[in-house]
């Protein structure tokens, strides 16, 4: 099959012929349809993630079909329509057990610690735990997102957020996860305030229901200002240390902060005002990904037409400009939204 790959941190990738690959005994194989363009793609493939090993295949945002089955899956069949959280979850260590499958101790990661989805195909292991079915009305170019960006965006304003009608949500980053983020707040009936760099991703937050402001050092006390005194919740979408310092900065008292975008090799320790932190009672907390258990209610609001992913997506391409497409990442966004290649 033909696949994505790189040999060495940083050179530009090929496409290449590797061994199809087969379905171990708990396992299926997946034929891909779709698969994102993540920055995640992109810090791997810049050397930021020591579980990589060369050469390698990137990719961990998927929609496809089932295109084999393992001896010992018994939920899944030949066929099916499936996408999958980008973390591969064992389904017995005692996270796991708790339904916390986002933060397994044993967890694989296609992209990452395995072959990724920039592939015709590839495997998922402990199928029965780690696959999600897909509705019929549901497209493989919006499927792809929900493992990775529109997920992880959905887990880190419910699960970790609780977040509230009426409340204010400060997103800082308006990118695939950032504009997800918007999508899924506006719909939980929070008024949203985002801020970024790029006046292409402000005008696409605008669009999507939020109040924005650029993104520079009075960022911050702009959004105080416009939410009455600070933001209930914030999320830095992007990952980097003025990103999420700035987050933390427009909260009101006892706001809650949200870190979803990676904050990896020189951006990995910002400089957090922890006196605040205490005087206020903020919460700092970390967000990873989304429980498969999570994925049943999400689905369901985007079949009845509450949540729209497909609203994140802000070009699709071709298998062949996937090399392109995570060299071009070197620099600034062309665009707004979720680049997804489409097979």
């Amino acid at each position: 099959m033909r696949a994505v790959q790189y040999s060495s941190f940083g050179s530009v990738p090929t496409i290449v012929e590797v061994d199809d690959p087969t379905a171990p005994d708990d396992g299926v194989v997946v034929r891909v349809a779709a698969t994102g363009v993540c920055r995640s793609d992109w810090h791997a493939w810049k050397g930021h993630d020591d579980s990589v090993r060369l050469p390698h295949v990137p990719g961990h945002e998927f929609a496809g079909i089932v295109s084999s089955v393992g001896s010992g899956v018994t939920r899944f069949a030949v066929g099916d329509r499936v996408t999958a959280p980008f973390v591969f979850a064992c389904g017995m260590c005692e996270e796991c057990l708790a339904g916390a499958t986002q933060v397994c101790t044993r967890q694989e990661q296609p992209g990452f610690t395995l072959p990724g989805s920039w592939a015709e195909s590839l495997v998922v292991p402990h199928a029965d735990v780690n696959l999600v079915a897909l509705p019929d009305t549901v497209g493989y170019a919006e499927a792809a997102g929900l493992g990775c960006r529109f997920g992880t965006a959905h887990h880190a304003l419910h699960a970790r957020g609780r977040i509230a009608p009426g409340e204010w949500v400060a997103i800082v980053g308006c990118g695939g996860v950032g504009l997800s983020a918007v999508i899924v707040a506006v719909a939980a009936g929070a008024r949203v305030v985002a801020t970024d760099i790029s006046p292409v991703a402000l005008a696409r937050a605008e669009a999507l229901g939020a109040v924005t402001v650029p993104f520079d050092d009075d960022a911050p006390e702009s959004i105080r200002r416009i939410t009455g005194g600070g933001a209930h919740l914030s999320v830095d979408a992007y990952g980097s240390r003025a990103t999420s310092v700035a987050a933390v900065a427009t909260l009101r008292p006892r706001g809650r902060h949200v870190q979803v975008g990676l904050l990896l090799d020189d951006e990995a320790t910002p400089a957090i005002p922890m006196g605040r932190v205490i005087a206020e009672e903020l919460e700092l907390l970390g967000s990873h990904g989304m429980a498969v258990g999570e994925y049943a209610a999400m689905l369901e609001d985007v079949v009845a037409g509450r949540l729209r992913p497909a609203e994140s997506i802000g070009r699709t391409i071709a298998f062949e400009e996937l090399p392109e497409a995570l060299v071009a990442m070197d620099g600034p966004a062309a665009g707004a939204g979720m680049t997804v290649a489409v097979f």
